[in-house]
């Protein structure tokens, strides 16, 4: 997981003798938050009948019978035809073989971005218009859910859209933004 924070004046016009210039198009700021991350890894789980009947705070995962892909579509985020129902469901040796945390969920690359300037209207009294325009999210990607706080993949074998994207994370938004200080 990578963090990325920056602020980043812009050099454009700021040192051009035509005021007008100078105080329009000179002087903006730009700022940002990166946020990159893989995938976390999903507990896969087994809906019915499981070990927890025989054994408290234990539960079941499906056995892992192929190699495990990501089609990476809404509708299946892992290859489910990979995993099937566990031989035994309720013994104490009928946990299945695929492993804890064995599949990873999405991963994400969210950008969110400023610009903003301050104009100056009265230096005696030190009055300014500050304006900024922010967007969140701001390349538009479709980001899917897929952790254990956000949910996002449906993780139980068994249920009716095992495998499938439930959840996103919001699209692209703007906001702007004036405040007057005198």
């Amino acid at each position: 997981m990578a963090f990325v924070n920056f602020v980043y004046s812009l050099p454009i016009f700021n040192s051009t003798q035509n005021r007008m210039l100078k105080t329009t198009l000179g002087g903006w700021s730009l700022s940002g938050i990166v946020t990159m991350e893989s995938g976390a890894p999903l507990n896969i789980g087994f809906n019915g009948n499981n070990a927890s009947s025989v054994l408290a705070n234990t539960s079941n995962r499906p056995d892992l019978v192929g190699s495990v892909s990501y089609p990476k579509t809404v509708a299946q985020w892992f290859n489910s035809a990979a995993l099937s129902a566990p031989a035994c469901v309720t013994g104490p040796d009928c946990y299945g073989t695929l492993g804890h945390d064995a599949i990873r969920g999405p991963g994400r690359d969210n950008w969110n971005l400023a610009l903003f300037k301050s104009f100056l209207l009265s230096e005696s009294r030190g009055s300014r218009l500050e304006f900024r325009a922010e967007s969140f999210n701001t390349w538009n990607h479709t980001q899917f859910k897929g952790d254990y706080n956000t949910g996002g993949i449906s993780v139980n074998y068994g249920a009716s859209n095992f495998g499938a994207v439930t959840s996103a994370f919001d699209p692209r938004e703007f906001q702007l933004g004036a405040k007057l200080i005198f």
